[in-house]
C-alpha cells in the first residue's frame, strides 16, 4: 500500500510549496482568497454526464474543462480525468464525496498535472514521454521496494519505481488499477486511468472525504507525509475558487 512504501521522496515531482496561498490576498487586491480548513472546497461544480457512455467519456467534460483551465494553469485534458473520475465515484461512492480539486492538488504535487520534466498530456489523456520516478533502493529518505512487476510498468527489474502522472508503485497499481477510458487497458501512464484509480484508492481508505478525519486519511494512505498532505491541501484548496498555484 502507498502509506508504507512512499514517505517523503516527492522532491523531484513536487514544486515548493506556495506560502502565498495561506496569506489571503497579498498584494493582488482582485484575487480571491484562499479558503483555510479541511477538506478543501468541492471547486466549480461538474456538469452532468453519461458515465456510462463507451470510449473515453471523460470528453464530455470537454467544455467545461476548457472554460477553466487556463485560469487554473491545469491541461484541459487532465482536468477533464479529474471531472470524471468525481463524477464516476459520485455515483459509485456518493458517501465518499471526493472532489476534483483534491485530484488535481495531488496530480499537481505528483507530476504538475501530467507535465514533468516536459511530459505531455496527449488529448487521449495519455502522458507521454511517460513519467518514472527514481528507484526506490533504499537510499536516504526513501523505502526499498524490489521489482514487483519484471520492469512491465516502470522499465526497472532490480527495483520498483512510482510511475505515470498520479505516481503509482507498480504493486498498488496492480491490486487497485481501473480502466477509465474504455479502451480495455489499465494504464497508469493514462491520465483518465491514473485520476479514477487514486479516486478510488483515496474513497475506500478515507471513508467519507467531506469530513476533516477522512479526508486526512485519504492523505496520508496516499502518502504518509504531513508536508505532502498540506500541500496537496493548499493546491486543492486554491483550485477551489479558481486560483492558480
Amino acid at each position: 500500500m502507498m502509506e508504507d512504501v512512499r514517505p517523503r521522496r516527492f522532491g523531484p515531482l513536487a514544486a515548493s510549496i506556495v506560502a502565498l496561498l495561506l496569506t489571503g490576498c497579498g498584494g493582488g487586491e482582485d484575487l480571491v482568497p484562499i479558503p483555510e480548513g479541511i477538506p478543501p472546497g468541492p471547486g466549480v461544480s461538474v456538469p452532468a454526464i453519461d458515465i456510462d457512455a463507451p470510449g473515453r467519456t471523460a470528453t464530455q467534460l470537454n467544455s467545461w474543462a476548457a472554460e477553466h483551465a487556463g485560469a487554473l494553469e491545469i491541461p484541459a485534458t487532465a482536468l477533464e480525468a479529474y471531472g470524471y473520475a468525481a463524477a464516476v465515484m459520485d455515483r459509485a461512492r456518493p458517501d465518499c464525496g471526493i472532489g476534483w480539486t483534491t485530484l488535481a492538488g495531488i496530480g499537481s504535487v505528483e507530476s504538475d498535472h501530467g507535465r514533468h520534466r516536459g511530459a505531455q498530456v496527449r488529448d487521449d489523456g495519455r502522458v507521454e514521454p511517460s513519467i518514472i520516478g527514481i528507484p526506490l533502493d533504499g537510499a536516504p529518505g526513501v523505502a526499498e521496494i524490489r521489482d514487483t512487476d519484471d520492469g512491465r510498468l516502470d522499465g526497472d527489474r532490480v527495483f520498483d519505481r512510482a510511475v505515470g502522472p498520479m505516481q503509482f508503485i507498480p504493486e498498488t497499481w496492480r491490486k487497485w488499477g481501473v480502466d477509465a477510458n474504455g479502451d480495455g487497458v489499465a494504464d497508469p501512464h493514462s491520465i483518465d486511468d491514473a485520476a479514477l484509480t487514486a479516486a478510488r484508492y483515496l474513497c475506500v481508505s478515507g471513508g467519507t472525504l467531506r469530513t476533516a478525519d477522512g479526508w486526512s486519511r485519504a492523505l496520508f494512505t496516499y502518502n504518509r507525509s504531513e508536508s505532502y498532505m498540506k500541500t496537496v491541501r493548499d493546491r486543492a484548496a486554491a483550485y477551489s475558487v479558481g486560483r492558480r498555484v
